[in-house]
């Protein structure tokens, strides 16, 4: 077992302040800071570190070096000689491009094709970088707001009309004459493909009767409205602001989870969360991003089915301190656990006795990972824990008042189904 030191992408999106105040340094800081990552991924692999708190080596090379002691051979047998997962934190301070992840074999098929194209793996119109999919999870730490998944086509014509600008009336009847899948992928589609010279038109129309509505004190749609017109700000012609009027507009409140499996449309506007995935680089844009947009990939990846924000919401079971969030993905199970260091109100201390890798991303206070023999290992907030397949079964105790933390394994064959 070893404490991981995250990795920080600087992406522009991201806070100057979540992550730097969950790590105990000054804020703002200097540059915004997006995501904090805990895994083995080659572009950011956490670092490990050892008992004098200095880096050791990278999570990466840990495993490379004896993948079974590390992942076990239920995950090796499975996955590979990869960890399956990524765990991080993420600050979006502003919205995230519009995007959809392909099932497995979208991206089985993706990767061989663009590889027997000839395309370099970092080449800009690339959108198959590896053979996996991406369904992914994400644990709201803060309030947290997103779109996700297609509307019901009711909703969204109901939201048209409420707008009340003349110029949405042929794409209000498309999906009003159609109220299905088909008719809003027909929709969908017409947006993302509409010249340049019609967005100019149509988006600032869109936002003056947004303005409208809003002004009259009509708040029906005020989430809807308000965000489309965040989005009309930030980017004016962009295809993507109206594509927005066509998902499901959630908050998630802390500890509150969100589930996209492939071909979910999704973009996260603002929040702090704990996000885990499958280990991918695969993404398909659909806007709201100056990066590659691939239309007619996007459309043949993209679930046009209506889904309620209930149906993207994932089961929680509970199992003592810790609240396990359900989902399909066979590439990793996400929980989170609360210790009482008081032992007065919760549980003081756990212990972990499954086979398979995990991580131990702790939100808040500190944690002792106890082994059976020797020393117990300190983690305080904004760093993890790794626990190989190898290390013995272990005691985690809260060393403050109040400790939390997100506990990230792969579902490997004998772990216990919480009931």
């Amino acid at each position: 077992m070893k404490a991981l030191e995250g990795v920080i992408r600087p992406y522009a999106w991201g806070s100057r302040t979540a992550i730097a105040s969950m790590q105990g340094r000054s804020v703002p800081s200097a540059h915004p800071e997006a995501e904090l990552w805990f895994g083995s991924h080659p572009a950011g692999p956490a670092r490990c570190l050892g008992a004098d708190g200095i880096p050791e080596t990278n999570l990466l090379a840990a495993i490379e070096a004896d993948p079974v002691a590390a992942l076990g051979s239920s995950s090796v047998a499975a996955f590979g000689d990869r960890l399956p997962f990524l765990v991080k934190v993420l600050a979006a301070e502003e919205s995230l491009s519009l995007q959809a992840h392909p099932s497995a074999e979208q991206a089985r098929e993706g990767f061989e094709r663009e590889n027997a194209l000839g395309l370099a793996l970092d080449a800009r119109d690339r959108n198959y970088r590896d053979p996996w999919h991406k369904p992914e999870l994400i644990v709201a730490i803060t309030e947290f707001d997103a779109l996700a998944g297609f509307a019901t086509p009711e909703r969204t014509v109901e939201l048209l009309r409420h707008l009340q600008v003349s110029a949405l009336d042929p794409y209000l009847g498309m999906l009003a004459g159609q109220p299905d899948s088909s008719g809003l992928r027909a929709l969908f589609t017409t947006w993302l493909t509409l010249p340049e010279s019609s967005i100019k038109l149509l988006i600032p129309e869109v936002l003056a009767g947004a303005v409208a509505r809003l002004a009259a004190g009509d708040t029906d749609f005020g989430p809807e409205l308000r965000t489309v017109l965040e989005l009309g700000e930030a980017y004016p012609l962009d295809p993507g602001v109206l594509a927005s009027l066509l998902l499901n507009r959630v908050r998630l409140e802390p500890g509150q989870g969100l589930y996209l499996p492939a071909g979910n449309l999704h973009a996260y506007l603002s929040g702090t969360g704990i996000e885990i995935m499958a280990n991918s680089d695969n993404v398909l844009r659909g806007g709201l991003t100056p990066k590659h947009i691939d239309v007619p990939e996007l459309l043949r990846v993209l679930d046009f089915s209506p889904v309620r924000t209930a149906d993207l919401t994932p089961p929680v079971r509970t199992l003592g301190a810790e609240r396990i969030y359900l989902t399909p993905a066979p590439e990793f199970r996400l929980s989170r656990v609360e210790l009482d260091g008081t032992g007065l109100t919760g549980s003081s201390s756990i212990s972990f006795d499954i086979p398979g890798p995990q991580i131990l991303s702790v939100l808040s206070g500190t944690i002792e990972v106890r082994p059976p023999v020797g020393e117990p290992m300190t983690v305080t907030a904004g760093q993890a824990a790794w626990i190989a397949d190898e290390d013995p079964d272990v005691v985690i105790r809260a060393a403050s008042t109040r400790a939390v933390f997100f506990r990230a394994l792969v579902p490997v064959a004998g772990l216990p189904t919480p009931g």
